[in-house]
């Protein structure tokens, strides 16, 4: 492909090296704050716009893929856009170099309240917990507006969000997925996109049908794996995998997902969760590397750096089996009307999923009293109106629970 604007030898479609890729990911690892649609943002203008490794309908093909996906869409993203550049070894450094700097911020994060101790009733951590009401809060609506926008949708996100609070257990958020993507095959169906581009990235269908395959095998199997012995850390990749195979609709939902896995048996306690949760707004990179935050402060073993590292990959494993394996496939599904209804189903059933969790544990957790609300509602109105950055926001919320507590 060829282009008007001058040649420079760094702004061309040629293959790469996974190094290059590595460096310019890690750039952006350190630097891209506001969440996935702002990275989907930074993405364009680095690939697309700067660097021109792909252009403009290669690149929102990608992302209608790593939208359809369940997973973290950015880090996808970023993963097929490493593949595309450089191979397998493209895909691990653009993950890596995304991934890590939002990893380690938040395991010292871990390791400064582990040091600290006894933080139950610390001002600065109810603080954070408010924080975390005023993002998802402020997630809710914007999801409510894109993925449940109509009456039915709309319905399918308040059900969802009903039986989730009634049935409060891990197979009541994936029963209501499923109902969700049911329910939204009998909705009135819209014309699939007819115009498409061949994606840039040389996977064969054998390769993908056997990752995807993987995908379920592990899915399936390792709840078998994890409930036929006592092991701790296969019980901790059971999880974090289920939950990186679950997450439709955007990092936020990750929350009631991994909050259902770790605080019921005890790993993490609930305000510890909460605390780093708010943390996680403070940090650039993807949402998803709470996960390594959970991993590090959790109680029983493999804990710390080692427990943050098994957490870490098994959340994200789901997104390299997923995003490799459907790209020899995507062009013929992406034809399929009533694989776009089931999605918009299932969307909207996430967006209930993420209600239930703005009200349990999000609100019982961190709006105790009248000054309590009076902070989230000021933390509301700064990320809503205002377009504060949520790591501004954050701090803001902190001092402002270190000041209820002292009032």
């Amino acid at each position: 492909m060829t282009h008007a604007a001058k040649p420079d030898p760094a702004n061309d479609a040629a293959p790469g090296r996974w190094t290059e890729v590595l460096a310019i990911f890690l750039r952006l690892g350190l630097t891209s704050f506001g969440g996935p649609v702002a990275h989907l943002g930074y993405f364009r203008e680095e690939f697309v716009a700067r660097r021109r490794w792909i252009d403009d309908r290669t690149y929102a093909d990608i992302v209608a893929l790593c939208q359809f996906l369940p997973g973290p869409a950015s880090s996808q993203v970023g993963i097929a856009i490493g593949l595309s550049r450089a191979g397998y070894a493209g895909a691990l450094a653009a993950w890596t170099g995304f991934t890590l700097p939002s990893a380690v911020a938040l395991v010292a994060f871990a390791y400064g309240v582990d040091a600290l101790g006894g933080l139950g009733g610390s001002g600065w951590l109810h603080g954070l917990k408010i924080a975390a009401v005023a993002v998802v809060a402020q997630a809710v609506l914007g999801m409510m507006r894109s993925l449940a926008p109509d009456r039915e949708r709309a319905t399918i996100a308040v059900m969802t969000a009903a039986v989730v609070l009634a049935l409060p257990s891990a197979w009541s958020l994936v029963g209501m997925i499923v109902a969700g993507g049911a329910i939204g095959l009998a909705l009135p169906r819209s014309e699939a996109p007819s115009d498409h581009v061949s994606l840039p990235l040389a996977v064969s269908r054998r390769t993908g049908a056997v990752l995807l395959v993987l995908f379920f095998v592990l899915l399936a199997g390792l709840p078998v794996l994890a409930a036929s012995t006592s092991s701790h850390g296969i019980g901790l990749v059971d999880a974090f995998y289920r939950t990186g195979s679950l997450v439709f609709g955007g990092g936020h939902v990750i929350l009631p997902l991994l909050q259902e896995s770790v605080v019921p048996p005890g790993w993490v306690s609930r305000d510890l969760f909460l605390a780093g949760y708010g943390a996680a707004q403070a940090v650039p990179g993807p949402l998803t590397t709470f996960a390594a935050y959970l991993g590090a402060i959790m109680t029983p073993a493999p804990n710390g750096v080692a427990g943050a590292a098994l957490c870490l990959v098994a959340v994200f494993v789901p997104s390299f089996l997923l995003v490799i394996g459907a790209l020899p496939f995507w062009e013929e599904l992406r034809r399929r009307s009533a694989a776009q209804a089931a999605l918009r189903g299932i969307n909207a059933a996430v967006v209930g999923i993420l209600l239930a969790a703005l009200y349990d544990p999000v609100w019982t957790a961190g709006i105790t009293g009248p000054l309590d609300f009076a902070l989230g509602a000021g933390a509301f109105l700064l990320l809503f109106m205002w377009k504060t950055p949520p790591w501004l926001v954050v701090i803001v919320c902190a001092l402002g629970g270190a000041l209820i507590a002292a009032l």
